[in-house]
């Protein structure tokens, strides 16, 4: 009898691989190098915090990373394939189907309710009718744990509740990656353990988690850390 094929024989493919990507600026006279030869791989499902002080290149490995940004070397492979010589277009559609954004600001519209900011996504659906634009927004507030604040506006939220429909916006198109940069800046202590929460249920749920930040207490709490320093890796634990 012939043995059994093991499913260390099929290893899975990384959602995320960049390859000594490098990113250079010119400014005037100056050319500036955020990114230098950087190369990680997250694998799908993974809960991944990118930790470094101003400067150190955690924003612009985001950037690249989101499909916000390309590098001016080296390769980036999301799910496989080559992304990071791909067109601004094709790169803004490969954003709105892949990604989920949070960021500290929260981003929403002040006039627009909370409905209607998690709503806001499904407008390049050109395909799907207002009703199911709808449903989808509902489901994601209550994913949040906000079904009895749909109807309120940014300034009758809290700053916990405000980041919650923020992040109903970002899980609203059903991404694959959810992309936080300093999610919890803004918030107290209380509220920035909830939304730490609120991310590690929805990682268990398969969702593929990376937050970037440059705090140590938040970078202790998730399941791998990549620490990064004047634009190189110096720890993938």
């Amino acid at each position: 009898m012939e043995a059994a094929v093991g499913a260390a024989e099929f290893p899975m493919t990384p959602l995320i691989s960049i390859e000594k990507v490098t990113k250079v600026y010119h400014l005037g006279e100056h050319d500036i190098m955020p990114l230098q030869g950087v190369s990680l791989q997250i694998m799908p499902g993974e809960f991944v915090a990118i930790m470094g002080a101003s400067g150190s290149g955690k924003t612009t490995l985001m950037n690249i990373l989101g499909c916000m940004d390309k590098p001016t070397d080296g390769k980036y492979l999301l799910e496989g394939q080559e992304v990071s010589r791909l067109g601004k277009d094709e790169l803004a559609r490969l954003r709105n189907k892949k990604f989920g954004f949070v960021f500290q600001s929260f981003n929403l519209l002040s006039r627009t309710s909370a409905l209607e900011n998690v709503e806001l996504p499904l407008q390049y659906w050109n395909t799907m009718s207002w009703s199911e634009r709808r449903q989808r927004a509902e489901a994601a507030l209550k994913r949040v744990g906000l079904e009895d604040r749909m109807d309120h506006y940014p300034n009758q939220l809290s700053g916990g509740q405000q980041q919650r429909v923020a992040i109903a916006r970002a899980l609203v198109n059903d991404p694959a990656i959810v992309l936080a940069d300093e999610p919890t800046g803004n918030l107290d202590s209380k509220s920035e353990k909830d939304i730490l929460t609120l991310f590690s249920e929805l990682n268990a749920t398969g969702i593929t988690v990376i937050l970037i930040t440059h705090n140590p207490e938040i970078g202790a709490q998730v399941k791998r850390l990549i620490r990064i320093k004047d634009g190189r890796i110096v720890e993938n634990a």
